[in-house]
């Protein structure tokens, strides 16, 4: 039977920078994730979608042609609103694990589908991995049942999930196309309104250990992201959030697993429960529940009950000591004064030099490796004392590390008033 369409006609359409109709869109990507359309025709494709745009018509039905490619699940049986959050990667981002927890205190169900860290960036499957026993691959039948035993479950998202968005993510991986922002955004959208979330809200990083490093990168991203959340019927917002230095004091799996559950236990570092915070009340006031006082429910234990049944019934140990790095190797300040900068992007290589990232996706990750952080920007430091730890269970690995920190921080002088900037930068509805 002959193709009603032809893969090379509609890559020269995009590449004069033509508008794809809803046909050439469906078929592309239909045909792609079938293996009719060879990767070399998708490379050329993305690449000319990177040097001329889409219309949001264009990504709304590219988005809505990857959901097509697979499964589409619904929560519609639980009785309570649904909500899911969707971070684009920082370093020391384990903003998920309290989050998910303490929305669920107020009623609302979270299904978090969540990732494997790559290259400078922290997964949120390999910070749980480092609890014992707990385990990311749920079927869909599990994942409901925990959402109506527990109100929140983090997993895996299951092979049958936008098949075609995993093919063509790997495609633009090696062929110089990431950082196309239509593909970007239908990436994230297509598995997030696949999962079928009520509610999304996205938060989009900015600065040197983000994917976006451009403010006005990051608010068309998430202005393109939003916007495909409401064509497709899901209440969508996104908060743009600073990136430059890392979140709260660590940059490693179970560091990060540590930090966080200090958080449900009502502390942690200002910027981790801040940003848990403000998510939490976008997502709940999306919901149907705004006006609920998340930093009690972190405060007085509530959230922690959810933590701890969560991990449960995922097979963790709540309780279970987390893994530390058997090698530690502690970076002192040069000089007395307040520390300046601390950049996000060497923070986050160190750690993954250490061992707590991985380069390629079948890399295996060390669940105690990272990087402790003793000081942030605006606070002061003393000559000799310590200003960062790395931690690993390969020494070895020290000297690359501490290469990836050289010029990462500058120190003022005593007394110098450093201008620190807000956390949250804007939002986006």
């Amino acid at each position: 039977m002959t193709a009603p369409f032809d893969a090379v006609e509609i890559i020269c359409h995009k590449r004069d920078g033509g508008e794809l109709t809803d046909g050439e869109v469906d078929w592309v990507v239909d045909a792609y994730t079938r293996g009719v359309v060879a990767d070399e025709q998708m490379s050329a494709l993305a690449m000319a979608i990177l040097l001329k745009g889409m219309t949001r018509r264009e990504i709304s039905r590219w988005t809505a042609a990857m959901i097509a490619s697979g499964d589409r699940m619904s929560f519609a049986a639980l009785g309570r609103p649904t909500a899911d959050k969707h971070s684009t990667g920082g370093v020391g981002d384990k903003i998920t694990l309290p989050l998910a927890p303490v929305v669920a205190v107020f009623g609302v169900a979270v299904p978090q589908l969540s990732g494997r860290g790559l290259g400078h960036t922290g997964g949120t499957l390999d910070k749980l991995e480092s609890i014992r026993g707990w385990r990311a691959d749920l079927t869909n039948d599990e994942m409901r049942h925990q959402l109506r035993d527990v109100g929140a479950v983090i997993c895996a998202a299951g092979s049958a999930l936008a098949p075609a968005d995993r093919k063509l993510y790997a495609l633009r991986d090696v062929t110089g196309t990431v950082e196309a922002i239509p593909l970007i955004a239908s990436s994230i959208m297509s598995k997030k309104i696949a999962e079928g979330t009520g509610a999304l809200v996205l938060d989009v990083k900015v600065g040197s250990g983000a994917f976006m490093k451009r403010r006005a990168d990051a608010a068309e991203l998430a202005r393109t992201m939003v916007d495909l959340g409401k064509d497709a019927g899901v209440r969508t917002v996104a908060l743009l959030t600073a990136m430059d230095t890392p979140l709260g004091l660590t940059a490693g799996n179970a560091l990060e697993v540590r930090e966080a559950v200090e958080v449900l236990a009502g502390g942690g570092p200002r910027d981790v429960v801040d940003l848990t915070i403000a998510l939490a009340e976008e997502m709940l006031a999306a919901a149907g529940r705004p006006g609920a006082d998340v930093e009690a429910a972190l405060a007085d234990g509530r959230a922690m009950d959810v933590w701890r049944r969560m991990v449960a019934a995922q097979g963790g140990d709540p309780d279970a000591p987390l893994p530390v790095a058997r090698e530690s190797h502690v970076v002192t300040a040069p000089e007395s004064g307040v520390l300046e900068r601390l950049d996000a992007y060497a923070v986050g290589v160190a750690a993954w030099r250490l061992g707590a990232g991985r380069a390629r996706k079948e890399d295996a990750v060390q669940a105690g490796a990272g990087v402790e952080l003793h000081a942030k920007p605006g606070e002061a430091v003393t000559a000799g004392a310590p200003l960062l730890t790395l931690h690993t269970d390969t020494p070895d690995r020290f000297d690359r590390a501490v290469g990836a920190l050289d010029g990462a921080w500058s120190i003022a002088p005593p007394g110098t008033d450093v201008d620190v900037p807000p956390l949250v930068l804007g939002r986006v509805a």
